[in-house]
């Protein structure tokens, strides 16, 4: 019998770096969604975060869908991996009603 070889995805696309535990830092600052403005998520405003993901959205070139998915895949993303670190007042912060407000869709 032949010994089996298993590869992790990552290895083969690049054997000469150990696969990455910080997936998901690798996707926020790699990612073709958005280019997202600096400090997106500490503002403490929720309309002007609603506001900075459409902009972000709409002028974006590499993003693979329509503006609004695209921003709210991007608010989805960061509050589902902040996980339970996320206080309560920072998760209403990062409502998605806002987002949805600031493109004109039922709340």
């Amino acid at each position: 019998m032949m010994p089996v070889l298993t590869l992790c995805v990552t290895q083969m696309a690049n054997p000469k770096r150990p696969p990455s535990k910080r997936w998901s830092q690798e996707v926020t600052e790699h990612s073709d969604a958005l280019d997202l403005e600096a400090g997106v998520f500490t503002l403490k405003d929720p309309k002007k975060i609603a506001a900075s993901l459409k902009r972000s959205a709409e002028a974006s070139e590499r993003r693979k869908s329509d503006p609004y998915r695209s921003a709210m895949s991007m608010l989805s993303f960061y509050v589902n991996r902040a996980g339970k670190s996320l206080s309560e007042a920072d998760r209403a912060r990062l409502e998605k009603d806002e987002l949805r407000k600031a493109f004109g869709r039922k709340t």
